[in-house]
């Protein structure tokens, strides 16, 4: 077992024992994971964790695209009289605000 000692601003350092056993060196990164008994460090490659966020920003993207097919885009009628189109707005709004409570109350 290696003690170390924790530095200003939590710092560790890697006994040169430990660096060479987990072959790391000076700006490589290291995942830690909290167990049960302490912590346990990983040397992380760092393609295969631009691979994942690369594969997750490619997951966000779709969840975002079939989103966006749902939502309706109503241009405003120019002609249509202001008033008439805020009525027609809260009418829409009230609409929604009611299937809403049946759905909640469907749930509850």
């Amino acid at each position: 077992m290696t003690l170390m000692r924790v530095r200003r601003a939590a710092q560790l350092t890697l006994p040169a024992d430990v660096r060479q056993a987990l072959n790391v060196k000076e700006g490589d990164y290291l995942d830690a994971q909290i167990v049960k008994d302490g912590v346990l460090l990983r040397p992380v490659s760092m393609a295969n964790r631009d691979a994942e966020r690369a594969a997750e920003r490619r997951r966000a993207w779709e969840k975002i695209k079939e989103i966006v097919s749902h939502v309706k885009d109503l241009e405003p009628d120019p002609n249509e009289d202001p008033i008439a189109a805020e009525e027609r707005i809260a009418e829409e709004v009230m609409a929604m605000r009611r299937e809403e409570r049946a759905a909640r109350r469907k749930n509850d």
